[in-house]
Order: C-alpha cells, then sequence, then structure tokens
C-alpha cells in the first residue's frame, strides 16, 4: 500500500474522449500506486474499455494529461505505452498459438551467444526462473496452443515483466477462469502488488474486486464518479455509483401462475457426461439449474435444443414424447436456446441487429424465396423496443454493441420464434449490474406469460433469487432438488459438492 507522499505510477486528469457523436469520457480522472491494485468498475458503456485503450496507447485523449511517475507523456502508440512500463492483460490472451511459452515471452528480443545465434539454453532458464518469481511453474517449451486460459494469462504475465513492466492492466481477466485458477490468479496478482507493481483490475464481479483490490475507481455513463478505499465503500453503496440510482433489487421476480408440466425429462443419459437425469418444468415455472464446473448442465441444455444426441433417456413435450434431432426440430417442437457463449454460438457480429433477430424466422418473413425487408424490420423493431435494446438503429451490427445489449438480441432473436420453452445457460455473464437487473425483470414475465423457463447459472445468488425451484448437478447426476423456499445457499451447495449421495428432496431433507 502506497504512503500519502508516494509518487503514483500513473496519474491521468481531465481525460475526454469523442468518437463521432459519442461522448466516451468526460473529464475522467484514475490514479495508480506502486504496490496497489485498483479496482475500475461501472456499468458497460461507462467508458472502462476506452480508459484501458488509452493507457496501451491505442486511443489517445482528445483533452487531459496522463503522467507516467510524474513526468507528463504521450502514449501515441502500443510501443510507446510498453516503453512505458505498461502491459495490459486482455480477456483473451493475444499469444502465437504455434510458438512455446518462452518464444512467446521473448518474440522479437531473443537472447543471442557470441555468434548471433539465438541462446535457446539460456532463454529457456530465463522463463523458468522468470515464472518461478511468480511462484509458478509450467513447462516452458510447451506450444501455447496447448495451455489453458489461466495458463496463457500466466505466459503474458511474464511476457510483462519481462519487459520491466510496472504498470499491469488486468482487462476482465477472470471471464473465462474457474474458480480454482481465479484464487491462483489472484495469488499472482498479490505477489506482483508485494514486488511494487501497480495494477488496475478491470471487472465486473464485485465479489473478486472486494476480494482483491485495495481500492474502487468508479465510472458511469463515460464521467468520473468516486475513488475510494474498498474496506469503506459496500457493495450497495458501490452498485449505486456505477448505475446512479438505488438498486432495491436486482432480481425482480414478478409472480406467475405455474400450470402443468410443459417439459418432462427421464433417465436422459450421455455416456461420459451425465447419467439418468430427470426433471419437470411447468408453463410459468422458472427452474433453476446450478452445478459446478464439469457437473454437466450446458451438456443436457445442448441435447435439450437437439444440438447433441443423448444415448438413452426420453423427453416429452405437453405429454407427448419426442425426438429432438437437431435445432431445427428443437425449434419445431418450441424450445429456445439462449447459449452459453453468446460471442460464438448466439449472435452473427458482423450482421446487423435485426438481421441477429429474425435469423431462426426467416422462412416466415419470405416470399417466393425473397426476404421481406419491412417485415424484418418490423419484427425486429418490436422485439428490440421490448426489450430496450440500446443501439443507434436496427442496422448497427451486433459487434458494435454493449455486452448486455447483445444478450438482449439473443433473447430477442429466440422469443421471435415464439416458444413455449426456452433454455437460458448463463444469461447474464459478463455484462453489468444495471443491465443484469433488465435481463431478470425480463425473465420473470416471461414466466407470468406461461412460458417455461430452464435458467442454468453459475451464480448461486441468481438461482436463488430467481428460480421457482432448483435442480443440483453434480457430476453429471442430479444431487439435489429444491423448491423455492428450501433452497439457500448451504444447502444447494451440500448437493453442487456431491457431499452425500443421497438427493436432497424438495423440502431440503435428506
Amino acid at each position: 500500500m502506497h504512503q500519502d507522499q508516494a509518487q503514483p505510477a500513473v496519474e491521468l486528469t481531465g481525460i475526454t474522449k469523442q468518437f463521432g457523436a459519442v461522448q466516451a469520457l468526460r473529464g475522467v480522472q484514475l490514479v495508480l500506486y506502486p504496490g496497489e491494485v485498483t479496482a475500475l468498475v461501472g456499468e458497460n458503456g461507462a467508458g472502462k474499455s476506452t480508459l484501458v485503450k488509452m493507457l496501451a496507447g491505442i486511443h489517445q485523449p482528445d483533452q487531459g494529461t496522463i503522467r507516467i511517475n510524474g513526468e507528463q507523456v504521450v502514449l501515441d502508440g502500443p510501443l510507446a505505452a510498453r516503453a512505458r512500463g505498461i502491459a495490459v492483460i486482455h480477456q483473451h490472451p493475444t499469444l502465437f498459438p504455434d510458438l512455446d511459452v518462452a518464444e512467446n515471452i521473448y518474440m522479437g528480443r531473443q537472447p543471442r551467444d557470441r555468434f548471433g545465434r539465438i541462446d535457446w539454453r539460456a532463454m529457456y532458464a530465463d522463463v523458468t526462473r522468470l515464472l518461478a518469481t511468480l511462484g509458478e511453474e509450467i513447462n516452458v517449451r510447451a506450444p501455447v496452443r496447448a495451455l489453458a486460459v489461466a495458463d496463457q494469462q500466466l505466459v503474458e504475465i511474464a511476457k510483462a515483466l519481462s519487459l520491466d513492466a510496472r504498470v499491469l492492466i488486468m482487462d476482465e481477466p477472470t471471464a473465462s477462469l474457474s474458480a480454482r485458477e481465479v484464487d491462483r490468479l489472484f495469488a499472482i496478482v498479490r505477489r506482483l502488488r508485494d514486488q511494487g507493481v501497480a495494477i488496475l483490475f478491470v471487472s465486473h464481479r464485485l465479489d473478486e474486486v472486494y476480494a482483491l483490490c485495495d481500492k474502487i475507481t468508479v465510472f458511469r455513463d463515460g464521467a468520473y464518479v468516486l475513488t475510494a478505499p474498498t474496506s469503506e465503500l459496500s457493495t450497495e453503496e458501490t452498485i449505486r455509483a456505477m448505475v446512479g440510482r438505488r438498486l432495491e433489487s436486482l432480481f425482480p421476480k414478478e409472480d406467475a401462475e405455474i400450470g402443468d408440466v410443459l417439459l418432462r425429462v427421464r433417465g436422459l443419459t450421455r455416456a461420459g457426461v451425465f447419467r439418468d437425469v430427470g426433471f419437470d418444468l411447468r408453463r410459468g415455472e422458472i427452474l433453476g439449474m446450478f452445478g459446478l464446473v464439469g457437473a454437466g448442465r450446458t451438456e443436457i441444455a445442448r441435447v435439450l435444443f437437439g444440438v447433441d444426441r443423448a444415448d438413452s433417456g426420453t423427453i416429452e413435450l405437453d405429454g407427448r414424447p419426442v425426438q429432438l434431432s437437431s435445432p431445427a426440430s428443437a425449434l419445431r417442437h418450441g424450445i429456445g436456446y439462449v447459449p452459453e457463449d453468446r460471442h460464438a454460438q448466439g449472435l452473427v457480429l458482423e450482421h446487423a441487429i435485426a438481421a441477429n433477430i429474425t435469423l431462426p424466422i426467416l422462412p416466415r418473413l419470405a416470399r417466393w424465396g425473397l426476404l421481406n425487408r419491412g417485415r424484418e424490420q418490423a419484427v425486429a423493431g418490436d422485439y428490440a423496443t421490448q426489450l430496450q435494446v440500446r443501439a443507434s438503429g436496427l442496422d448497427q451490427i451486433a459487434a458494435a454493441l454493449s455486452g448486455g445489449n447483445q444478450q438482449k438480441v439473443v433473447l430477442s432473436k429466440w422469443l421471435a420464434t415464439n416458444p413455449k420453452v426456452l433454455i437460458l445457460d448463463e444469461p447474464t455473464r459478463g455484462i453489468d449490474i444495471g443491465t443484469k437487473a433488465e435481463v431478470h425483470r425480463i425473465i420473470s414475465h416471461l414466466a407470468t406469460e406461461g412460458m417455461g423457463i430452464l435458467l442454468i447459472s453459475s451464480e448461486l445468488p441468481e438461482v436463488l433469487a430467481m428460480a421457482d425451484r432448483v435442480i443440483v448437478l453434480h457430476e453429471g447426476t442430479v444431487t439435489g432438488e429444491f423448491s423455492r423456499d428450501a433452497a439457500n445457499q448451504e444447502t444447494v451447495m451440500f448437493a453442487a459438492t456431491g457431499q452425500d449421495e443421497m438427493l436432497v428432496t424438495t423440502n431440503g431433507r435428506l
């Protein structure tokens, strides 16, 4: 932790940035001290990414000053930022996949012997020592392609340290990591902090912010709101600063009339993935499905949407057996699926909002094989309005939207198919707190209209708050089922960790 008289490693004052008609940053400030982890939080569109790109030298401010170790500087490119000791660790590592660990770390500046040849022995030894300073051991001769995302991030961090980086910017670094990998990353970050590195941690996960960071800086709508020690800000105060209003509830839930069984699953098995899975989903019900990594939740969803085939088991819709042999057949039977990875599976990022929303229903909008653009715009406009998609227009490409608005487009896409059953796999992953509340409101309202919703989430508070019933999986087996009243963190986690082979019943008793 810095002393009051310590010189900031980075100091930004009065930073303004405009892209066309969009004011991305409006006179913001940020101070990073050596030996301190500062969180930067804010809703999507708050200006966090623009500021990160500014520190990385990708964007330059229209107004304002940047000081590094007290000296005013111009970061007119990534090389200039790197020369000033600034390194950025992105959510998705930017490495050369076919080169090994050591080659990636020393790319373009490999040690040479007296004959000018690459000194491979020295390079591998240096990288091994460098990783040891982080308390980590990985095979320095392994191709990066073979490494897990967590290890690839470690390579990025080691590369930054090899360049003598004294300012480390981590942009949503935990989004693709398991809980164990997050713990490991945090241990490395704390070690770097203790070595005097100034760290900016950009994240929407407030639990991680409070576990790791010394200070919190909040941006809202491109403007600076506050900076305070983490110990002096409650979660509620941070959320209020982020959204500009008090959120009485992040999980608005309307009362819905729960009707007859809509979807019945019995004995569903896929060898090596899940076995003997059974549950009922009723009209107007939100059925939560919870489990830890490897529990088989997404794999079950893929079978229910016809992406994968089960080896055995039965699926009934409205009391009739169905064969879901493909996504097209699932669609015909009235099942919609919002996948976990909206970028890879939920959207065509380079297509417009309207094209994405109407993609599953194109035959309904065409005549003689020609798409009726007017009908496409009308349908897309209706759903974009209902879900409050914030965009410049229906022709805006999906890639240009914030994460929360991308998720609303994915939801619109499947709602346009008029599904009876909607499977939501991590529907609020990677979106900001204010938009999460909006998505929860949409989910709750859909249930009141009689839709059956299967809500798959790794965020236990979301499952507990939104679900009418919860089923719990451990290593591919259902280990618990709870009514809304009986479900709580302890009972659900007990079932999720497989601590007892006996099923936990709906009233919470063993």
